[in-house]
């Protein structure tokens, strides 16, 4: 039908897109009817969308699950869940693989852990020993409260407590110049071992006595000996074994090993311990030989220069050395080999170069050597007085 002669013009089709966008179904909720849309039309209409919209991979480690292997849609199954990496943008897709495998030969060094049916995770368990794991303080923080206060000074060097342990030596070099006999210092020693000893055994009964006694001498303990032992009962019980009942000269020799060597193990044991390998755990190849050094130079200073400069003393026939500048070896040995009598003996420096470096071995090996976990501020002394004592009793 017409007006006038001019022709009726039909509507323009709706046109629906089949695939709605999401701003297409905003709009929809406002209002129902959508007019048509083109797809470069969307686009526009998405422009600040579509830059935060990103993709979500999915990395599925194959080979660590062989039922993830087979190739398969996407599934939401509760049992196998994927590993989802963070969103990344489109563009990136490239650098995203190469991170991928990166972390994938990451992950792939590291074995699985495997449980031992216990509540507290798994220790790892090392095929024979490595000397780097070896500690490098003897015992925790946290005990003591003047080792948290100053952590390199007391706890990680132990600079009072090493103070401590050398003047013992010169302690003793002072009695022996002065001519004290070691008869006279077994009862003082004595007397300073049991007070102590019993005031060690009460602080363990009542912990107000333990955190007085700590308050006062933490500064001169260990952690580990909070609720053990204090090694200085160990030391009085050590320096007393051997004067009581060793020669003079190999219970002077003795003690001055305790407060020296011991000294030197462990200060160059934590500054170069790290580089040389371990002989045992907390005991490493430098300050096993720092040991030996000091070892060898305390009984060549002693023997070789002090002992005869000093000369003998008042009360000294009943306390004579047993090293008298001579060793021999023993007749059956030089029969032997055919020696004579004065084949088989040396004296002078070489005699003392060769009882040096045996003391010196001896106070290596009984710093390095754990006899039933005893504290080597007992060990150090009585095993370095029975070398010496028996090396002067077959060569002597």
């Amino acid at each position: 039908m017409s007006v006038r002669g001019k022709p009726i013009i039909p509507a323009p089709p709706r046109v629906i897109s089949p695939s709605p966008t999401p701003s297409e179904t905003q709009e929809a909720s406002e209002d129902s009817y959508l007019g048509p849309v083109t797809r470069s039309a969307a686009r526009r209409r998405q422009t600040g969308n579509v830059s935060s919209q990103q993709t979500l991979r999915e990395s599925v480690d194959e080979d660590s699950d062989p039922e993830l292997r087979r190739a398969r849609t996407r599934s939401r199954s509760p049992i196998k869940t994927r590993k989802v990496s963070g969103l990344t943008a489109a563009k990136s897709g490239r650098t995203s693989k190469s991170t991928q495998n990166e972390v994938e030969n990451k992950d792939a060094d590291v074995a699985p852990e495997t449980s031992n049916g216990h509540l507290a995770p798994p220790t790892p368990t090392i095929s024979g020993w490595d000397w780097r794991t070896f500690s490098r303080s003897p015992s925790p923080l946290g005990l003591i409260p003047i080792h948290r206060r100053f952590k390199t000074f007391i706890h990680k060097h132990e600079v009072p407590r090493k103070v401590l342990h050398v003047s013992i030596g010169f302690l003793v070099y002072w009695l022996y110049v002065s001519g004290t006999q070691t008869s006279s210092v077994t009862p003082f020693l004595m007397g300073l071992l049991i007070p102590i000893a019993s005031t060690d055994y009460l602080r363990h009964k009542y912990a107000s006595i333990n955190r007085f006694y700590v308050k006062c001498l933490g500064a001169l303990m260990r952690e580990s000996e909070y609720a053990g032992w204090n090694g200085v009962v160990f030391y009085l019980l050590g320096a007393w074994i051997v004067l009581y009942f060793f020669p003079k000269d190999v219970a002077v020799v003795s003690v001055m090993l305790l407060s020296w060597c011991d000294t030197a193990a462990s200060t160059f044991g934590r500054l170069y311990g790290r580089y040389t390998p371990r002989i045992r755990r907390g005991k490493s190849l430098a300050g096993s030989f720092a040991a030996f050094l000091v070892g060898v130079a305390t009984a060549g200073w002693f023997w070789g220069w002090l002992a005869p400069r000093t000369g003998s003393f008042p009360g000294d026939e009943y306390h004579p050395f047993m090293f008298r500048g001579i060793l021999r070896l023993p007749g059956l040995v030089s029969n032997i080999l055919g020696l004579s009598e004065s084949q088989g003996t040396v004296s002078g420096p070489i005699a003392i170069g060769l009882l040096s470096l045996w003391s010196g071995f001896t106070a290596a090996g009984s710093e390095v050597i754990d006899l039933f976990g005893w504290d080597d501020n007992l060990t150090i002394p009585v095993l370095s007085g029975i070398g010496i004592w028996g090396f002067l009793k077959v060569f002597g």
